[in-house]
């Protein structure tokens, strides 16, 4: 305790000291001792002191890291960021240009929450890679730009999910269709183009006569571009008895 009672004592002495040289050793010292927090305050007051020196850059850089190893992304991101616009000759740049792009991805919320962070994280970590295409941190840029991707997709493939279960067929026909131009690649398609032959017949079959020829001779035509994309869907079979049932009805017509 006495120890302890003394440690603070001594820093409070040298925050109030004038001694800058020593602040910024002792600085350095908490730094690599993983003890952030004094260290932050102190690279906070010495930034001012020592802007346009040779030291500026180092203090400013330790002192972005501080709020990383801190948690605190969306400060670190900012200070990341900064370092960049300060700094753009640094070799210490490029990390920092990722790493603004990482804490905003660290800062990424759950799929089903506000994803204006997510996006905001692909175009900064999309700039990284434009800026730095020969960078030894691409590999990790190009896997999080498609964890981000992924986070979205999942979003939007939730909210479609929603549209069929309340039954709006047309919000499901709309955000089937852009799902599908979106995400070409993404695995929930064959689900998604399902959803969609199914919503254009449920619709088809309660519309008024115009309506319903134009809508059921969409269920043969996504159909028929179903059969095409995924000729081993597990849902092949449904989609078949949807195109049945539709070529059934139009001959009714």
């Amino acid at each position: 305790m006495t120890l302890l009672i003394g440690a603070c004592s001594n820093y409070n002495k040298l925050l109030k000291s004038a001694n800058y040289e020593l602040k910024l050793e002792k600085a350095n010292h908490y730094y690599e001792k993983k003890n952030y927090i004094r260290a932050q305050q102190l690279y906070e007051e010495l930034i001012p002191i020592f802007k346009g020196t040779e030291k500026s850059e180092e203090i400013y850089y330790k002192y972005t890291w501080t709020h990383f190893y801190t948690g605190d992304y969306a400060l670190a991101q900012f200070h990341f960021k900064n370092f960049v616009r300060q700094f753009p000759n640094s070799e210490r740049s490029e990390e920092c240009f990722f790493m603004n792009g990482y804490c905003y991805y660290l800062n990424s919320p759950k799929y089903s929450l506000d994803q204006t962070t997510t996006i905001n994280a692909i175009k900064e970590m999309q700039s990284f890679i434009d800026n730095f295409p020969e960078s030894k941190l691409l590999d990790s840029a190009n896997t999080i730009v498609n964890l981000l991707h992924h986070k979205l997709e999942k979003k939007e493939y939730e909210i479609l999910k929603q549209y069929r279960m309340m039954d709006d067929h047309k919000a499901t026909i709309n955000a089937g269709n852009n799902f599908q131009k979106d995400y070409p690649d993404s695995e929930y398609n064959k689900e998604v183009g399902f959803w969609v032959i199914e919503a254009y017949y449920l619709l088809g079959i309660n519309s008024i006569p115009k309506k319903k020829k134009e809508r059921l001779e969409k269920v043969i035509e996504y159909y028929l571009k179903f059969v095409d994309l995924h000729p081993q869907s597990i849902f092949l079979k449904d989609a078949e008895a949807y195109y049945i049932k539709a070529k059934k009805e139009l001959h009714l017509l």
